[in-house]
């Protein structure tokens, strides 16, 4: 089970930090990604970490502008995001998966468990 947390309002130009906490097992050996979807659009692909190589993936829209990274812990991935824009406003969902081939990091439908999102958003 993954839990998505630390959304919430936030004004353009400024910071959010979204977490993503697995329960019953940790991320070692995982891809783990961030998906947002907004109102009226299809899911789409944010960020990903690939745990053991600790191999990271933007989507070009965040690039420059949002980090992921292991938590303190085995268990936890966090999502930094700054400089924050309106069109940044969705639902952001974590995902994992354990067996994840490196072509499907930026696949939603090829992940197996899902958090149930965060609601994010910007004022501008």
């Amino acid at each position: 089970q993954l839990q998505a947390s630390g959304g919430g309002l936030v004004q353009a130009g400024g910071s959010l930090r979204l977490s993503c906490a697995a329960s019953g097992r940790t991320f070692s050996g995982a891809t783990v990604g961030w998906f947002r979807q907004a109102p009226g659009k299809e899911r789409e692909f944010v960020a990903a970490l690939r745990w053991r190589a600790r191999n990271t993936y933007y989507a070009d829209f965040v690039k420059g502008r949002a980090t992921i990274s292991r938590g303190s812990s085995e268990n936890t991935v966090l999502l930094q995001m700054n400089s924050v824009k309106p069109d940044d406003t969705a639902v952001y969902y974590c995902a994992a998966d354990w067996s994840l081939i490196l072509s499907s990091t930026w696949s939603a439908p090829d992940y197996d468990y899902w958090g149930q999102g965060t609601q994010v958003t910007v004022s501008s």
